[in-house]
């Protein structure tokens, strides 16, 4: 299940949304550079659990979240901000989007150094701070139509057909499918490197609940009656 696009049109620009897509291309692109200093500028800005939670390094919560490991990492990150973003900080305005993104790229972190505290091997990544957005949607936007690529099930998955789906369907299983391997992981916690699941899990969760605080009440209720 991917998605491609939602059907659900901004209001305003999304300046904020346009400018981490931006920094995030950047900074993969200055990685691409490094050559065999990769791994160096990796440990020195990726989040080590072992060092937060011994107060070290704490800097590297945010900086982490402009890292990627590889082509397909930034891609699936860059396109799934792009998807769903912009209609939430059109709802919650420029500057707050940009504080909700960091506190939840943060709050993602956090979570996955819970899981694993003791690991040395770095966390990097969007895709925490993304999952707060993501749950961020999931709450504002249920009902949006999602273009979503499938397995066309009469060719037993040979072909793949864009079908409209709506945002909690296509956000409520990517949310289950990162809490299950999340699980899955969890015996193999701080040994191998891999997907941080639990950090997507905690961003996700930080954006269904925090979404309540920082939404403004009269638009989302305008946005909501005159939508359904």
């Amino acid at each position: 299940m991917l998605p491609i696009k939602d059907e659900n049109p901004s209001y305003r620009r999304p300046w904020v949304n346009y400018i981490l897509i931006t920094i995030n291309i950047l900074v993969f692109f200055h990685e691409l550079s490094l050559g065999r200093y990769l791994q160096v500028f990796i440990y020195k800005y990726g989040v080590i659990p072992v060092e937060i939670i011994h107060g070290r390094r704490l800097f590297t919560l945010f900086t982490s979240m402009f890292l990627h490991g590889g082509w397909m990492h930034i891609i699936g990150n860059m396109l799934y901000l792009w998807i769903f973003g912009d209609n939430v900080e059109d709802s919650l305005g420029h500057f707050k989007y940009l504080i909700f993104y960091i506190l939840a790229g943060i709050f993602a972190a956090l979570a996955q150094v819970f899981v694993n505290p003791y690991s040395k091997i770095p966390l990097i990544g969007a895709s925490g701070a993304i999952s707060g957005v993501l749950g961020a949607y999931f709450v504002l936007y249920p009902r949006a139509r999602v273009l979503t690529l499938l397995p066309d099930p009469f060719t037993l998955g040979l072909f793949y057909r864009l079908i409209p789906v709506p945002a909690f369907i296509v956000l409520g299983f990517w949310f289950i499918i990162q809490f299950f391997y999340g699980l899955l992981s969890l015996p193999f916690a701080g040994r191998t490197g891999g997907v941080a699941f639990f950090a997507h899990v905690g961003g996700f969760v930080f954006g269904l609940i925090a979404i309540k605080f920082f939404r403004p009440r009269k638009y989302y209720h305008y946005w909501y009656w005159r939508r359904f």
